[in-house]
């Protein structure tokens, strides 16, 4: 199970940290983990994603100097450092989790089809 929390309504350019606490039989070492967003009418949308390993990062555009994705194995946690928030990036932010521990590229953890689990969410609101 995922559970995401650190949402809030925050002011543009300030800075929030998400974290999504992992529980279950496997530890989150063994997942690829992906944060996705998604605005109300609008399609989920890839942010960030890192390979199992961990040897690997992707941002989608938008997010590349602004955010930045971290694990701490040790407590099964994934955070998404987010900084100058802007209101474009208002959604619902979820974690996401791909058993998968085959290194790929960035494409594929983009899609967020290739994700088996996924938590509840947590909104983010950026005031202008």
């Amino acid at each position: 199970q995922l559970a995401e929390s650190g949402g809030g309504l925050v002011q543009a350019g300030d800075s929030l940290k998400l974290s999504c606490a992992a529980s279950g039989p496997r530890s989150l070492s063994n997942f690829a983990m992906g944060w996705f967003r998604q605005a109300p009418g609008k399609e989920r949308e890839f942010v960030a994603a890192q390979t199992w390993s961990g040897g690997n990062t992707y941002y989608t555009d938008s997010a590349q100097g602004r955010f930045t994705l971290a694990r701490d194995n040790a407590k099964d946690t994934l955070y998404l450092q987010m900084s100058s928030l802007k209101p474009e990036d208002t959604a619902r932010y979820y974690c996401a989790a791909d058993p998968s521990i085959i290194e790929r590229g960035g494409t594929y953890y983009s899609d967020y089809r290739y994700y088996v689990y996924w938590g509840q969410g947590t909104q983010v609101t950026v005031s202008s």
